[in-house]
Formats: C-alpha cells, structure tokens, sequence
C-alpha cells in the first residue's frame, strides 16, 4: 500500500507535529500555545476589550472571560477601565506578561527554524506564500489560529 501523498493529509501531520512541539517548548515557560496567541494579540491592538478580541479570534463570550481569567490569574494580563468606555474594560499585558511574550517570542523562532531546518531560505519563502494563499482561499485570518473557536 502506498503511503499517502495528498497535500492536505501532509499539512495535517506536519500541523499537529508543529503544535505538538511548539507546547513542548513552551511548558517550561508556563505557557501554552493559545496564551501565546492572545498576548500577542493583546500586545499588538494597545489596550483591546475582551470583546474586540474575541470578535476578532472567533471566541465566545464566555470561552474569552474564562480564557483571560486564566492570563490575569497568571499575572500576565491586568483589566483596565476603559478610557472611551467605562462600562468595558482595555486589556493590557503586565511586565510579566510583556516578558513572557518575549521568551515565547524567542521559542517561536527557534520552533520555526527547528521545523523549517531542510529547506533553504528560499524554499521558506515560497512554501510561505503558498500557505498564505491557500489559508486565504479558505477564509482562515491572518495571525489567528481557527483552533480559538474551540477553546475551553
């Protein structure tokens, strides 16, 4: 029996290896991928409501309260009073939480060059832009991974 080629069965084993050793490499940090991904967020937008992210990410209301409990529990994330709205709250990331975006920063790119390690930079480049293509055709957001929706 032939070992299957088909792309989408390659992408969906390399996809779960990927994350399988992205959490890896964050467990000593005390962090899991999907902390990664909100204080990224959380650190680009400037003071976002729990709201507009999750608007943004495909999270339930409920799912995002619990999910950014957990961050301020942490200590890696605080709730402010919102300056334009008072009846939200801006979040923001705390100096431990600004810290730990930046190791887990530095373990994506390490993750990055330990999985990208056979292919030249070139290669990257093309395999890049044809990932991005295809993630575009399907609808999938820039920067947001579609395993949000199920968070728990």
């Amino acid at each position: 029996m032939d070992t299957p080629r088909g792309v989408a069965f390659l992408l969906s084993q390399l996809g779960a290896h990927g994350a399988r050793r992205f959490a890896e490499r964050l467990r000593p940090l005390d962090l899991e991928p999907k902390h990664v991904g909100l204080l990224r967020m959380i650190a680009a937008a400037d003071g976002p409501s729990q709201q507009e992210l999750g608007e943004r990410m495909g999270v339930i209301p409920s799912r995002m309260v619990s999910f950014v409990d957990d961050l301020q529990e942490r200590g890696l994330v605080e709730r402010r009073r919102n300056p334009k709205d008072r009846r939200a709250y801006a979040l923001h990331l705390t100096e431990k939480g600004g810290k730990a975006l930046r190791q887990a920063m530095v373990t994506s790119v390490e993750h990055d060059e330990e999985i990208c390690a056979p292919l030249s930079q070139d290669e990257r480049d093309v395999l890049a832009r044809l990932l991005e293509r295809l993630s575009g055709a399907h609808g999938l957001l820039p920067g947001v991974h579609p395993g949000y929706r199920h968070l728990k």
